[in-house]
């Protein structure tokens, strides 16, 4: 019998061989090439990219100074989420409320689930608000001073989940609505003019 030598052969990966290259190349260059420095657009659309907006009460950043905000979650059934992820929803009215040791959000109006048939929510009923015990027993500390209030500012999902921005609100005298409205006319013609020149 011949007895031939033969040696086993050894596969190389492509991957493998470009790995091993970059590390010798990284190896011969200590130095490592910066990135560059992200604007505050990118850096806010990183931060945002988990996070849809349903509907933001705008009404409510003009009736009223916000003093404070907590983000919160919301406990919600099936077909309310469904009807939230097509957008059918209104904060309008919604004010929130403490009861019993708890945050409830009255009059928020979520329209019903046109193909859940007779499985169906109550469009404006009463959702509780989740939030840790510590968050709402500071929280509610601020909401029963006098002349504040609860309102929902927005409604969102942030990584797949319901939330709710709920701030501490003073509402707005006449007088103070107008110079709102002023500073902002304002600061828009300054914004248009310098973007003429």
């Amino acid at each position: 019998m011949s007895s031939t030598n033969h040696e086993p052969r050894r596969l190389e990966s492509p991957r493998l061989v470009l790995y091993a290259g970059a590390v010798a190349k990284q190896g011969k260059n200590s130095k490592k090439p910066e990135k560059p420095a992200k604007t505050k657009k990118k850096a806010k659309a990183a931060d945002d990219k988990n996070e849809r907006v349903i509907a933001d009460n705008r009404k409510a950043r003009h009736n009223y100074t916000v003093i404070d905000t907590l983000e919160c979650g919301i406990q919600l059934v099936g077909s309310e989420v469904k009807s939230l992820r097509i957008g059918g929803l209104s904060l309008d009215e919604a004010y929130g409320r403490i009861d019993k040791d708890e945050v409830w959000l009255i009059n928020s109006n979520i329209a019903e689930y046109k193909y859940s048939h007779g499985l169906n929510h109550e469009p404006k009923r009463r959702r509780k608000l989740l939030m840790h015990r510590r968050e709402m027993n500071k929280f509610a500390a601020q909401a029963l001073e006098k002349g504040n209030t609860l309102v929902p500012l927005k409604m969102y999902f942030k990584e797949g989940r319901a939330k709710v921005l709920l701030g501490i609100c003073k509402g707005k005298q006449q007088h103070d609505k107008r110079e709102a409205v002023k500073q902002r006319d304002s600061k828009r013609e300054i914004d248009r003019a310098m973007r003429r020149k």
